[in-house]
């Protein structure tokens, strides 16, 4: 029996660069060195047709742990909910206030790097607080 051993997550979106930059920053990401015989990623864009130009960013775990984000440029503009979305651990084994404490001090850092604050979901009993969070483009995500 065959296993997936490495993934992707692939984001739609207007601008591939702007938001690979943001994500790199939220997660500690970077990016990867360019295709061999280019000086930089600017170098390789302009190598591409028009069309092409700007299309597509990259960004992977310094680590090499966590999965590669991959950005492709589409024509349109998030209309609905996401299907899928980032949970950004960023109070992990925290409860209560002192979660709460360590979600809204990630939250502060994340909307000075151009994300939105979108709403608090305090804790139910069965799930622990999460803060829902939208990227420079829209997309949604958590702070878990």
């Amino acid at each position: 029996m065959a296993s997936v051993k490495e993934f992707q997550v692939t984001f739609d979106c207007a601008v591939p660069e702007r938001v690979a930059r943001f994500w790199c920053e939220v997660l500690g990401y970077v990016v990867p060195p360019p295709p061999p015989g280019f000086a930089d990623w600017g170098e390789f864009d302009r190598s591409l047709p028009p069309e092409a130009q700007g299309s597509a960013f990259a960004c992977v775990d310094p680590n090499g742990v966590g999965p590669r984000l991959f950005f492709q440029r589409v024509p349109e503009g998030k209309v609905v909910k996401n299907r899928v979305h980032l949970d950004v651990r960023a109070a992990p084994g925290l409860v209560g206030d002192e979660r709460v404490a360590a979600l809204e001090a990630e939250c502060a850092r994340l909307v000075a790097l151009g994300a939105k604050r979108v709403r608090l979901l305090v804790a139910d009993g069965v799930n622990e607080s999460c803060l829902v969070m939208e990227d420079v483009e829209g997309n949604d995500f958590c702070l878990d």
